[in-house]
């Protein structure tokens, strides 16, 4: 039930989620919204993450931005608590708030593999989010564009080409990370698109990343 007080596991009282947040107890620090997280996971706690989900829109930027921290925490425990969320997210990555964009986007990186077909229908959104957004929302976007491409063959004829344009434009030192982020999406059929991008790219790399990029390229040829 949305709203619900709710028990949780560290001690008898009940009280609402709220509470154990870093900015009930005026912390800055990420340790209590950490742990929070861990805690939901562990007891698998729906009615908590239900009410985290209600107070992503709260007037307070400090709640709002430690429920989507909670969320993706337990996402990247356990995926599966949050994956019904999916729209809540993409929603979230049209949101004024970058706190809320990138980490709606870290959100649907832990659940994009139980969620492709769901993310599907509202692409665009996640790749003008990706297109625009900040390193961390880049990051996050190129693996859910990744994932959901290699899902469905009808995905990947719209979404590859913005990910090779992407890593034709991004910086340099960012390219092994991306092409690392790709390679689930990458197959016989669309490799040859991709190979020539990362080789012309190889002449701007510093040692460590060409090495790194390298691998990559042995992985795709393989």
């Amino acid at each position: 039930m949305r709203g619900e007080r709710i028990r949780l596991t560290n001690g008898d009282s009940v009280m609402s989620v709220l509470g154990k947040l870093a900015s009930s107890h005026h912390r800055t620090d990420e340790v209590l919204n950490q742990q929070l997280a861990q805690e939901i996971a562990r007891t698998k706690d729906s009615a908590a993450i239900c009410e985290l989900v209600d107070h992503l829109a709260s007037s307070s930027k400090d709640v709002a931005s430690d429920c989507i921290k909670v969320l993706y925490e337990v996402g990247a425990l356990e995926p599966e608590l949050i994956a019904e969320y999916v729209d809540v997210f993409i929603v979230l990555l049209n949101n004024s708030n970058n706190r809320l964009v990138w980490g709606a986007m870290t959100a649907l990186g832990a659940i994009t593999h139980l969620t492709a077909d769901e993310i599907w229908p509202q692409i665009d959104t996640v790749i003008h989010a990706t297109d625009i957004g900040s390193a961390i929302t880049q990051d996050w976007g190129v693996r859910v564009l990744a994932v959901v491409s290699a899902k469905d063959s009808t995905y990947e004829a719209h979404i590859f080409p913005f990910l090779t344009n992407f890593i034709k434009e991004c910086r340099p030192k960012d390219v092994p990370r991306y092409a690392e982020s790709m390679l689930i999406a990458i197959n016989e059929t669309n490799r040859g698109d991709i190979l020539p991008i990362l080789e012309a790219r190889k002449v701007v790399l510093r040692t460590a990343a060409l090495k790194r990029l390298e691998k990559v390229i042995q992985k795709i040829k393989q």
